[in-house]
């Protein structure tokens, strides 16, 4: 009877939580204020607690016909692959079916949904994407990939064999990884691996089409480079770069800046700027005539990060599918035309929906003297990753 009442109050909280979150600051920073105004939740209670508030946001749309508290169970049943403590103790008459994987839990008769309910944009996404394999992927955690930097192969695994860490090779450079295990404690970050997603990673097939072709120093912009990230895999790639980034908020450039310095680049322009306005033609901008590459990996909807973030899913509203389609032709516009003759544009999203992806690949198209090279949907729903779109351009102005 304490472990039920225990859970009991596991449940209460979460719901309470849930009930209180608004959606307007990051789920997990609301958790932290919540938990440091009630510090009798020790641990892990607050394990617990999260655990169950994050299941409840990964139904998404689905369910809503259901109590808080009783959505939070069904939740943890269907995002469980083991038999959990509190379904066991709380529900034990769904004993038989705990170990299921969750596609086979969807498909008892409980449920009133589909799994398309989860993710209700189904008539947005892109093109190639599998919407009921992509809906039901939001029920599994995302996976920890880890980019291994040039040379730092065999040291990387000789340190997590020695600690017992299990990992799994998805390539020669990519290593996943359980999403918990504490990497900061055992590799140097930056420097020895990059914490990048899997899809992410893939930019890299996209890097070495323009490497094959341009046998110069390459000059690149990566123009809206949050965290520095695709610049870090540039720099990998091409070896021998020109590298300009730039960012609206001052604080991405300066965490940007930071984690150059981990990861050894020194040799770099940073400049901080709103692209939804004309970039100032006084700025020095490559070789005067403009850059080799451009990175264009603008805001956008996230979507396809979702499985990271899920209670953005529960407040995500459909307007702001053609707010951000919107500001990415806008931000394209006054980027493109600073690609020289023969160089190459790559346009980046980590959206699953098409007005984000295919239409403005189109309005490029329509709009500048561009040849589409390769687009391709980077998908990861399969491999417990992001998914993500990418389109190269190149410049067909002689």
């Amino acid at each position: 009877m304490a472990k039920q009442h225990l859970y009991k109050g596991y449940i209460s909280t979460a719901a309470t939580i849930i009930q209180q979150y608004g959606g307007s600051i990051p789920f997990n920073d609301f958790l932290k204020k919540y938990f440091a105004l009630h510090k009798k939740y020790g641990s892990r209670d607050r394990k617990h607690i999260t655990h169950l508030c994050y299941c409840y946001y990964r139904l998404g749309h689905a369910a809503q016909a259901l109590e808080t508290e009783k959505k939070v169970l069904l939740a943890l049943f269907l995002c469980s692959n083991d038999e959990h403590e509190i379904l066991s103790e709380l529900r034990p008459e769904w004993k038989e079916n705990f170990t299921l994987p969750a596609e086979e839990k969807l498909k008892l008769p409980d449920y009133s949904f589909s799994p398309e309910n989860i993710f209700p944009w189904q008539h947005e996404l892109t093109e190639g994407i599998d919407g009921s394999a992509f809906a039901k992927s939001h029920l599994i955690q995302p996976g920890l990939f880890l980019r291994v930097r040039p040379g730092c192969r065999k040291q990387v695994t000789e340190k997590l064999q020695y600690n017992a860490i299990a990992y799994s090779e998805i390539n020669d450079d990519c290593l996943a990884l359980p999403n918990n295990t504490k990497i900061d404690e055992l590799l140097v970050l930056n420097k020895e691996v990059v914490v990048q997603d899997y899809s992410s990673q893939r930019i890299a097939e996209f890097f070495q089409i323009i490497k094959s072709d341009i046998r110069h120093q390459t000059s690149i912009w990566d123009c809206c480079a949050a965290s520095g990230g695709k610049s870090i895999l540039a720099h990998d790639v091409f070896r021998n770069i020109d590298l300009t980034v730039s960012d609206i908020r001052s604080s991405i450039i300066h965490n940007l800046k930071q984690r150059f310095k981990e990861a050894g680049i020194s040799h770099y322009q940073s400049y901080e700027l709103d692209l939804t306005k004309p970039v100032l033609k006084a700025l020095p901008l490559g070789s005067g005539e403009g850059f080799d590459l451009i990175i264009c990996d603008v805001p956008c909807s996230g979507s396809g990060t979702w499985g990271r973030t899920p209670e953005q899913i529960h407040f995500f509203a459909a307007d702001k599918i053609d707010y951000y389609a919107s500001l990415q032709k806008q931000i394209v516009q006054n980027v493109l035309k600073h690609v020289k003759p023969g160089g190459y544009f790559l346009y980046i999203t980590c959206s699953v929906f098409k007005k984000e992806n295919e239409e403005v690949v189109d309005f490029i198209l329509e709009n500048a003297d561009l040849r589409l090279m390769k687009k391709e949907v980077l998908i990861g729903y399969d491999k417990k990753a992001d998914t993500m779109f990418a389109a190269l351009f190149k410049n067909s102005a002689n």
